[in-house]
């Protein structure tokens, strides 16, 4: 199938009970046994560690990302939570040096006190990258572009060298989406998505995924999000597939629209640098280029003054644009990374990789961009 069919299609089938188009919800708990350890239906004993609705969200993701082994959690941290439970004192980890404030606060906050070493890199400095590797090193995270600054990883050339070293490879593909990258397809071996965001598509449910392409892997990671109990409610994973299933025609938007926002901050006399991999003046546009098929539809820009004032009064004048955190979503929101999503990094570190105090975040929605680029003007006038 080609992936508008698959966003719909996928991994899916029709109710083999009731004939129903749509996965029904089961909210239930427990499922009926015939006798002590024979549950009626072989896959399904106890909801934590499968439900029908969950399952049916799981193959859609594999499917979606070319994947043999889906997951879904209550959280994209919850994902990540997963992931890192691979790993014991005295492993080492090599990340992207620009991260969500919250992975970045997991991995410096939780898990360097378990005795895990971290290391934190531009990842297209290739031979810094290289000379972090030990023999200890067991996992490579990168997101790609990257939040907030839309920094982005050549995922093939990284491949191959975790592959040679035999080190994991993961993949936050959150703000791309498997409509735009894939990074299996890649090389890459964990891909996790904040399904909260493009997956999801409404605001309405918090959700994370991951999608493996070794099946003892895809195993490996569901004993742990089953022996730690971060799973997905069966309502929860009703929406993340409904959301799914119009990924497609939502993300086109979402790249139309964000392509016109970025026209217009990028020649606005107020507007010092806009963030978006489709300019050419993009570090990173090449990379964009070999590696997805669109842009996507955030964007984060700075203003010429440098003043953070400018950033919280231009925030508080959008009238469209909803200031509010997270992204992704069919609304257009706007935030700001210092104070907001990446408040949890410290000030110096996050002026070390360059989220300035007036550096804005827009997550450009699905209405229509004569409107957005409307409410741009006025906010900045």
């Amino acid at each position: 199938m080609k992936f508008n069919t698959k966003v719909i299609h996928g991994g899916q089938h029709h109710d083999p009970s009731t004939g129903a188009v749509m996965p029904p919800v089961y909210q239930t708990s427990t499922f009926v046994q015939t006798s002590p350890g024979q549950p009626i239906n072989p896959d399904y004993e106890y909801s934590r560690a499968a439900n029908p609705t969950r399952s049916a969200l799981e193959n859609a993701l594999a499917s979606i990302e070319n994947g043999t082994r889906g997951l879904a959690f209550s959280s994209g941290l919850a994902a990540t939570d997963c992931v890192l439970r691979s790993f014991k004192s005295g492993d080492e980890i090599i990340a992207m040096d620009d991260l969500y404030g919250g992975t970045y606060r997991m991995f410096t906050r939780i898990y360097k006190d378990s005795g895990i070493k971290f290391h934190f890199v531009d990842m297209n400095d290739i031979e810094k990258f290289k000379s972090l590797i030990n023999e200890n090193t067991k996992l490579v995270w990168v997101e790609t572009p990257t939040n907030p600054l839309m920094k982005l990883a050549d995922i093939q050339e990284i491949a191959k060298i975790t592959k040679e070293k035999k080190i994991l490879f993961a993949v936050d593909n959150t703000f791309a989406t498997p409509y735009l990258q894939k990074p299996l397809d890649l090389g890459a071996d964990i891909v996790m998505h904040s399904a909260t965001k493009y997956l999801g598509g409404h605001s309405d449910v918090i959700a994370g995924a991951l999608i493996v392409k070794d099946e003892a892997l895809g195993e490996q990671l569901h004993f742990q999000q089953f022996a730690t109990g971060a799973t997905l409610g069966p309502m929860d994973s009703f929406l993340v597939l409904r959301g799914i299933k119009t990924l497609h025609l939502r993300v086109e938007r979402h790249c139309e629209n964000g392509g016109k926002v970025v026209e217009f901050l990028n020649n606005h006399p107020k507007v010092k640098t806009v963030y978006y991999p489709g300019l050419p003046s993009h570090p990173y546009h090449e990379i964009a280029k070999k590696q997805m098929s669109g842009f996507g539809g955030m964007v984060s820009f700075t203003f010429v003054s440098g003043k953070k004032e400018d950033a919280i009064d231009f925030l508080e004048k959008l009238k469209v644009f909803t200031l509010a955190e997270s992204l992704g979503g069919v609304e257009s929101l706007a935030n700001h990374p210092a104070l907001m999503t990446h408040a949890s990094i410290p000030e110096d570190k996050r002026k070390e990789v360059g989220i300035t105090d007036d550096l804005v975040r827009l997550s450009v929605g699905i209405e229509d961009a004569e409107d957005l680029i409307e409410d741009l003007k006025q906010a900045l006038a």
